[in-house]
């Protein structure tokens, strides 16, 4: 990747994750030093050293919480180098119905999904536009497609997310920063442990991390992780509301 693109440097946001952890490997095998943020220091530093001893490139570790008041945004300002690309995987799925009873429970999903992610995408977008080039990738979700009565909190943030992500592409189109925006469906993670997921449209972290790598690689704007997904949601966006609304999906 270095080599045909000029990435040499990856931040991951998020690293300690299932999915953060994929693409983290997942970019270290292309050849990308790693900048690794999170915000559990010790978890942090085990997964860093386990990356240097499995691909042998450098790794360094980075505090960051998006729920701090300006979303981790500090992180952007203080990283030296500056790096090539910038992946978010920062995510929470929460209880529905602990969201809808608890108004802290849905603030913390929101936050978590939107908010902070979007300050910070925000702050590193203002680095790699003065610079001139970078990529900026954002793990959202297909939840985001349309609301629906299950996960409608979660739904909304992803919402906010992606067309947070979306103006951003806009605005940055000619100044030389890309950025995508990728959803994944169901994922095997720690996040959706004992849940009953759909076999055939559930997936794994990498999955998810060579779609994020291909993403990268290949300049690509809103990537669906497995295509059958695009059909689904736009099934379901398709449907009227008056119908819609009598669904429990």
């Amino acid at each position: 990747m270095p080599a045909n693109n000029d990435i040499g440097l990856a931040l991951v946001i998020g690293a300690t994750s299932d999915i953060g952890r994929a693409i983290a490997l997942g970019l270290a095998r292309e050849g990308c030093d790693l900048q690794l943020a999170g915000r559990d220091p010790a978890r942090l530093k085990a997964e860093a050293d386990d990356i240097r001893v499995r691909t042998g490139v450098a790794v360094t570790e980075h505090a960051c919480d998006v729920l701090n008041a300006d979303g981790g945004a500090g992180l952007a300002e203080a990283l030296d180098p500056c790096p090539d690309a910038a992946v978010c995987v920062v995510g929470l799925l929460g209880d529905q119905q602990a969201s809808e009873r608890d108004g802290s429970a849905a603030q913390l999903v929101m936050w978590t999904n939107y908010v902070g992610p979007a300050l910070l995408m925000g702050a590193l977008a203002a680095r790699f536009e003065a610079r001139g080039s970078g990529v900026l990738a954002g793990v959202s979700s297909v939840a985001g497609d349309r609301g629906r009565a299950t996960n409608y909190v979660y739904g909304s943030a992803k919402a906010g997310f992606t067309a947070f992500l979306s103006g951003l592409r806009n605005r940055l189109a000619a100044s030389g920063v890309h950025v995508v925006t990728v959803k994944p469906g169901f994922v095997r993670t720690r996040m959706t442990e004992g849940m009953r997921l759909p076999g055939p449209l559930t997936g794994a972290p990498e999955e998810v991390a060579r779609a994020v790598v291909e993403a990268i690689r290949r300049r690509r704007d809103v990537v669906y992780v497995r295509r059958v997904w695009r059909a689904i949601m736009l099934a379901i966006r398709l449907v009227p509301e008056r119908w819609f609304k009598r669904l429990r999906i």
